[in-house]
């Protein structure tokens, strides 16, 4: 068959089959081999088939996303974020609008030990929702900013997504984490000052928390210490060479695994109960990601195969467009894959049609894998799929998914001007991976 039709009908089977709920990892695998089928023929794609499921995920780096994993679950049964949310009340709690500030501030602690949107959203939820209902916040600014918080946890370091993107892209997985730490930062930065004016001009401007001392502030901090150990060890040993990123996942997880052991309540409530849930959503997640990665591996050989990639990079050098222009288009493509794709399988698709037209065009991988995870930010917290959203009305019942989409758009304003300051000054996302390679 002619190769430029073989994709019009792999899509449009990927179309039908998520029209009919088939899951994303077998949509990508069933549309991928039927292309396959139709450029070669059926005992081409048997023969690719032997090795191609193996080799797609028998990568060294992907053994770093089950330990972030478990990292988090165990941060997560030590009850870390409710430690973070007191901690972040004394400072901001005053303020209007502080305690949803104190969301977003939790929830930059808890993805330092947690390299996942949905659980630092459903961690902080748990602990920072009760509180704002009894101080009388608005339902959609308080559900808005909890949801739009999670997703901190695939930008700042340790983060499965940067992890996935290094894979994908065979970019260094240690530069893709130092990466995040600025534009996570910058992100949690203008989430407060966005809540700041909201609530300064809406309902929530009078429901604040008694202002604590800078002394009880300042020795309260010190409950915050698991958050810096687990970030000292993770980072720090990455940043300074130490370690290998599959080796500091490794030593965090086991740091928060003895954090998990010392913590009195655990104890209380049933440790081995908790060190197996904890064992259980690793295994989970893992197998999650490493099926979506085999479907994309197979869309993406028969991507590669009729040489989309390279022709759609000569197309963007031949177009003469400006390369930022190309960019651009490139991010925001993510916009409608983000209304019906999860962030892993919206990179799947699109990557490795994307990549090769950034490297043509000079750009640094880094500064693109970071942009591209802020347009997957956005798709968690906007509808119809809004993974934090859903997690958040499932926490407050009493509070409809309407209302908690509706408060989560002020946050994709603010997630625009956040994109925009790192698309056109890409040194804010650069100049720390520049300072380790210096460094090292």
């Amino acid at each position: 068959m002619d190769a430029s039709i073989a994709p019009l009908i792999s899509v449009a089977l990927i179309i039908l089959l998520m029209l009919f709920g088939v899951p994303v990892f077998a949509t990508l695998a069933l549309a991928g081999a039927a292309g396959i089928i139709l450029v070669e023929d059926f005992a081409f794609l048997m023969t690719r088939l032997k090795s191609l499921p193996y080799s797609t995920t028998a990568v060294y780096t992907l053994v770093i996303i089950p330990l972030f994993i478990l990292m988090g679950a165990f941060a997560h049964h030590a009850e870390i974020g409710r430690k973070l949310f007191g901690v972040a009340s004394k400072w901001v709690g005053h303020l209007p609008g502080g305690l949803a500030m104190s969301s977003i501030l939790t929830s930059a602690g808890f993805a330092a030990t947690s390299g996942s949107s949905v659980a630092t959203a459903a961690t902080v939820g748990s602990v920072a929702l009760p509180e704002m209902k009894k101080a009388g916040y608005d339902p959609a600014l308080s559900s808005g900013a909890v949801a739009a918080g999670g997703v901190l946890g695939v930008l700042i370091p340790p983060s499965v997504l940067l992890i996935f993107y290094a894979a994908l892209t065979e970019t260094s997985a240690g530069k893709m984490l130092i990466a995040g730490l600025v534009p996570g930062l910058l992100t949690t930065l203008i989430f407060m000052g966005g809540i700041y004016v909201i609530a300064s001009r809406g309902s929530s401007r009078g429901a604040v928390t008694e202002r604590a001392g800078w002394g009880e502030a300042i020795a309260g901090t010190g409950q915050a210490w698991q958050v810096l150990v687990l970030f000292l060890v993770v980072m720090g040993g990455i940043y300074l060479g130490i370690m290998t990123p599959t080796e500091a996942g490794a030593l965090g997880a086991f740091a928060a695994f003895l954090m998990l052991l010392a913590h009195p309540g655990a104890r209380r409530s049933g440790l081995f109960g908790k060190v197996a849930e904890s064992f259980r959503t690793t295994i989970d997640t893992t197998v999650m990601i490493l099926f979506t990665m085999i479907g994309a591996g197979i869309f993406s050989y028969f991507l590669t195969l009729i040489q989309l990639p390279n022709q759609i990079a000569q197309a963007a050098v031949d177009s003469g467009l400006p390369p930022l222009v190309v960019i651009a288009c490139f991010l925001l493509v993510f916009v409608p894959l983000g209304m019906f794709l999860d962030a892993f399988s919206m990179m799947v698709i699109a990557i490795p049609i994307m990549y090769p037209t950034v490297q043509s065009l000079g750009f640094d991988p880094i500064w693109f894998g970071i942009l591209t995870v802020k347009m997957c930010e956005i798709g968690l917290i906007t509808p119809p799929v809004g993974l934090n959203c859903y997690v958040i009305a499932g926490i407050d019942r009493e509070t409809p998914l309407s209302v908690v989409f509706r408060g989560a758009l002020w946050f994709v304003v603010m997630e625009v001007v956040t994109i925009s300051i790192l698309f056109f000054f890409p040194s804010v996302i650069t100049w720390l991976p520049n300072l380790m390679a210096a460094g090292n």
